[in-house]
């Protein structure tokens, strides 16, 4: 979870979007409004490509055709290229089929909509990691699923939204832009003085207070940052605590050596799939992001904090 610090003249503005907090900040209050329209705008196109929780979503139709070849729109098509080239990145830590495990587990719904308890959980541990099967051609606009395999582009999409919006915005208005879709950071165009300072918190809560577990102030000039957590989503079936960062082995709540991974990168997408990837790699995750050169913040089960490559701290704060 994020908190942004609002410095100086900085212009902000907070809406719910894809079931999260989207906050957006610009460094010229004439540029809220019109950078706030190309910011709904962005995110309802993403909205109806990538949700997994509208009938009428790309997404839910392609899980629906059960291995037919389906024509998509060239944004859902560029949102399964990152998901892919995230796969491709992490040797599949970061899998996109586990659309179906998740329904397994009772993450059928908007997270702000889900039961917070149910019926145990059958485990029924399998190969379910299928993104190499994927059929992506970009020429005709179509795509093809293997039978049975449900995508799910949680890991990237939001990341892959604030990227391009925050793009979009430094393009067309020619303002210094932050955007955060639920933590997920994207920065382009000139920062404020001294960076964006941001709050990360290992533990879900108010983000204008001052949280009671670890966090930390850090910042950053420009690219993305992002926080995988298996704090913050998290349900229960049956006596068991469930959240959702799978193991693409098991297709089951992976049993992480970390409770969050943040993680700064050129791009939010280059960061939320490092620190996706760093949740599911566990104990090898640190000499991972140490081959990587990516400034990361890690806090383990028992609220100690391991910090590699230089990790942004925000100074004076």
């Amino acid at each position: 979870m994020t908190a942004l610090s609002l410095q100086g003249a900085l212009a902000a503005a907070d809406l719910q979007a894809l079931g999260v907090r989207v906050r957006l900040v610009v460094t010229r209050a004439d540029a809220l409004e019109p950078a706030l329209a190309l910011l709904r705008d962005d995110l309802d196109a993403l909205d109806l490509a990538c949700s997994r929780f509208r009938t009428d979503s790309e997404l839910s139709r392609l899980n629906a055709a059960d291995g037919a070849r389906t024509r998509i729109s060239p944004l859902f098509a560029h949102a399964i290229e990152v998901a892919l080239r995230a796969a491709r990145r992490t040797d599949g830590d970061v899998d996109p089929t586990l659309g179906a495990s998740l329904v397994r587990l009772g993450y059928d719904r908007d997270f702000t909509g889900l039961p917070r308890g149910g019926a145990p959980v059958d485990v029924q541990i399998r190969r379910i990691s299928h993104w190499t099967e994927i059929d992506l051609d970009r020429e005709t606009g179509t795509v093809q699923l293997p039978p049975g395999v449900q995508l799910d582009l949680g890991a990237t999409a939001k990341a892959l939204g604030a990227d391009s919006s925050a793009a979009r915005i430094e393009r067309e208005i020619g303002t210094g832009v932050l955007v955060s879709l639920g933590g997920d950071i994207a920065c382009a165009g000139s920062a404020p003085d001294g960076g964006w300072v941001v709050r990360i918190q290992d533990q879900p809560g108010d983000v204008e207070s001052l949280p009671s577990g670890p966090y930390a102030t850090v910042s950053i000039p420009q690219g993305g940052l992002a926080t995988s957590s298996t704090s913050a989503r998290r349900w229960r079936r049956g006596g068991d605590v469930l959240h959702h960062l799978l193991d693409p082995g098991t297709g089951m709540p992976v049993e992480s050596t970390w409770r969050s991974v943040s993680v700064h990168a050129e791009t939010c997408v280059d960061a939320n799939t490092a620190s996706t990837a760093a949740i599911v790699r566990g104990s090898r995750a640190l000499t991972w992001l140490r081959s990587l050169g990516l400034a990361a913040r890690l806090v383990d089960n028992t609220g100690a904090v391991q910090e590699v490559n230089g990790w942004p701290h925000a100074e004076g704060i």
